[in-house]
């Protein structure tokens, strides 16, 4: 039934948006405009138009709305925390990755859950079917076929700051302008960007496409100001599946059983025994021997323009780890697709040379190409010039999202692409700007990376970037989004807020039932058998307790305790997780508690920031010496200081400032005292 809404949709909505042109818009003036149609755009659109703001989405076709232009997956390590706290906002991704997914499974699952990354390899086609059938049924919600030529530019508003004031845009075809009180600027990489393959570049932003056009980027530099630099990236060539010798290959079965992104999601549209696997297979010395002969026709390997740290071209691993042998994941591209997708060979060299790599690798010594690889450079805006709402400080009512930022991967797009909606949506209709911190989600890490330190390279998310990880886990994503998404921000549905009320009052009631179940530990073994609880421990334990031992399930203590225990089964991979990082989650709390009771503490003025004995970043130390801020607040509100700096920071100095004081009562003492220096040594130590 769902499958036959959505093609439904889809053909409504082609035919309709197809047709449309700026000359035959039926309004001249919108609330929101956003200007781009990939993981950023369609976000911000939906979210604003969610939060009640009659919205335009311009894209120059209506065709590669929500294409995966790279990769054809979703989530992993750090990216999929942002996946479920972008659902749990009432964001797209998720849900289209649910619908989409034909291998799913969990990242890192050998560490703490804090650290899972949920995963799903997506049918290329189903993913953009979905997106595009959404937006058709988002309220509100308009979309167009065209290229922005340039931002209209006024007066800024004196009461609020700010040098400019966006009042709409220009599209290229001259029609006439449209007008709107907030535009949002998602150009990925087609601001002026350039596709390179050897020793060719011509301009565009992904192949098929042209780049955006070269007014956008006057108006960003020129008329606006703004700084911008040069990035690059780089996509592997499409490999005909039939060519490839998979049994030379090792395989990488799916979970059985998949796990969902959405939080409104039990099940996954495709099927366990549906799912299809990926294979595993690595370079030899021959792929580098390739390489080294090529690089004097790789125009875009040779530019100093700064590529992905994290997702590198094989030229560049190659160059940089000579000797080393390389991981190639293959992956499929759907169900019904002919290709695979080479993870690993992202590669600038002529096609022919493409070839010739491909082949020195044992499972494609065989291998066809449907479409080679290719390097792309862009224009991006340094991130340091805008707010924490993702609007440029001096532009009222301008706002930037995705790789426009610095960023690189459909999950950092979709997460800030969301939040510029949000905020875009809030501007015009005249209430205050949202932020979150970065205690608070992956999404506030994110922004407050970028808008605090800036970028010099693409950046990427990773959970090791989230000091309070242990709070921000992706199977609490809902709890601590979705009531905020709804209550202040507005971009929550009624549906969605509901379902996670019930789920926190749910688990609410069974920590409390958890509880409320309290034996000694010699009652403990007696009832649960053989468990890792030591025999000396004569203390009392609750059921809560009792979870957090490693070998302790909550099956296992329902079992124990049907009566009250049983009507929480739905919860117990939950209860699990939140009984073993519930003394860590208290902690974190305990120390911003601490920071904020904390804030009129007086930093000392000679500190040494540089050399301090403390666990404290470069950067970090570097910024407070650079500043020297007062007082602890003040601190607190540096760009780039992180909530773990600020924990160290503030220990040090109480620790030190407890010292100090103690070593001045104890020499007041003994010239007080005389010989008495003794009994001063025979004090209890201050603890430290």
């Amino acid at each position: 039934m769902l499958a036959q809404k959505l093609h439904l949709l889809r053909h409504n909505f082609l035919s309709f948006v197809s047709s449309r042109t700026g000359s035959d818009l039926t309004r001249r003036q919108y609330d929101v405009i956003v200007v781009g149609g990939g993981h950023a755009g369609t976000e911000a659109a939906a979210a604003a138009a969610r939060l009640g703001a009659e919205t335009l989405l311009i894209t120059q076709k209506i065709t590669t709305i929500g294409a995966l232009s790279c990769n054809p997956s979703l989530g992993g390590v750090g990216k999929g925390q942002l996946v479920r706290e972008v659902d749990a906002l009432d964001g797209l991704c998720g849900r289209a990755g649910d619908w989409a997914g034909v291998h799913f499974s969990i990242l890192n699952r050998s560490k703490g859950p804090a650290v899972w990354g949920p995963r799903a390899q997506l049918d290329r086609e189903r993913y953009r079917q979905f997106i595009q059938s959404e937006l058709l049924s988002t309220p509100r919600l308009t979309v167009l076929e065209g290229s922005v030529d340039e931002l209209l530019v006024s007066q800024p508003n004196p009461e609020e700051p700010g040098h400019h004031r966006v009042t709409g845009i220009r599209l290229v075809d001259g029609s006439h302008p449209i007008l709107s009180s907030s535009v949002v600027l998602t150009t990925g990489t087609f601001l002026s960007g350039s596709l390179f393959m050897g020793q060719t570049t011509s301009p565009g932003g992904r192949i098929g496409d042209v780049p955006s056009c070269a007014g956008l980027s006057y108006t960003l530099k020129e008329t606006l100001g703004l700084r911008v630099g040069r990035l690059r990236t780089g996509t592997p060539p499409r490999i005909v599946k039939e060519s490839v010798d998979l049994s030379l290959a090792q395989l990488q079965a799916p979970d059985k059983q998949p796990t969902p992104f959405s939080f409104l999601n039990t099940h996954t549209r495709c099927k366990p025994e549906e799912q299809l696997p990926c294979y595993l297979t690595h370079t030899t010395p021959g792929v580098e021997t390739v390489v080294r002969e090529s690089v004097h026709l790789n125009c875009h390997i040779q530019q100093d323009t700064k590529g992905p740290r994290y997702c590198p071209s094989i030229e560049s691993r190659v160059l940089r780890f000579p000797g080393r042998r390389h991981q190639v994941w293959l992956e499929p591209e759907g169900l019904t697709s002919d290709l695979l997708y080479p993870q690993g060979l992202s590669m600038t060299m002529p096609p022919d040379l493409q070839l010739r790599l491909l082949r020195e690798i044992p499972a494609l010594h065989r291998a066809e190409i449907r479409t080679p690889g290719y390097g792309v450079q862009y224009d991006f805006v340094c991130p340091t010039q805008l707010t924490p709402s993702l609007q440029v400080k001096s532009t009222q009512g301008l706002f930037l999202a995705g790789q426009i930022n610095g960023t690189t991967g459909y999950e950092e797009a979709a997460a800030q692409g969301l939040w510029a909606g949000v905020n875009a949506g809030r501007t015009a209709l005249s209430l205050p700007p949202m932020a979150l911190s970065r205690t608070q989600s992956y999404i506030g890490v994110l922004i407050d990376d970028l808008v605090g330190r800036g970028v010099t390279e693409p950046y990427r998310m990773f959970t090791s970037r989230a000091e309070f990880r242990t709070y921000l886990r992706p199977d609490n994503a809902d709890l601590r989004l979705t009531p905020r998404g709804f209550e202040e921000v507005g971009c929550v549905t009624l549906r969605r807020y509901e379902k996670a009320v019930s789920v926190r009052d749910g688990l609410q009631e069974a920590l409390m039932a958890l509880q409320s179940v309290a034996l000694s530990s010699t009652r403990w073994r007696e009832k649960l058998g053989n468990i890792s609880l030591s025999e000396n421990k004569s203390t009392t334990l609750n059921g809560l307790d009792l979870l957090q031992y490693k070998d302790v399930s909550f099956e296992m203590l329902a079992s124990a305790f049907p009566e009250c225990l049983s009507p929480y089964f739905e919860y117990s991979q939950r209860l699990k997780i939140e009984a073993v990082y519930r003394p860590h989650c208290e902690k974190q709390s305990r120390e911003m508690e601490r920071i904020r009771r904390e804030e009129s503490l007086s930093l000392p003025s000679d500190m040494d920031y540089l050399s301090l004995p403390v666990s404290l970043s470069q950067e970090v130390r570097e910024i407070l010496d650079r500043v020297r801020p007062n007082t602890l607040g003040a601190a607190t509100r540096l760009p780039g200081m992180t909530p773990a700096g600020i924990v160290q920071l503030l220990n040090y100095v109480l620790r030190t400032g407890q010292r100090n004081r103690h070593t001045e009562h104890r020499n007041q003492s003994s010239q007080k005292e005389g010989g008495k220096g003794q009994l001063c040594a025979s004090n209890i130590p201050i603890s430290q």
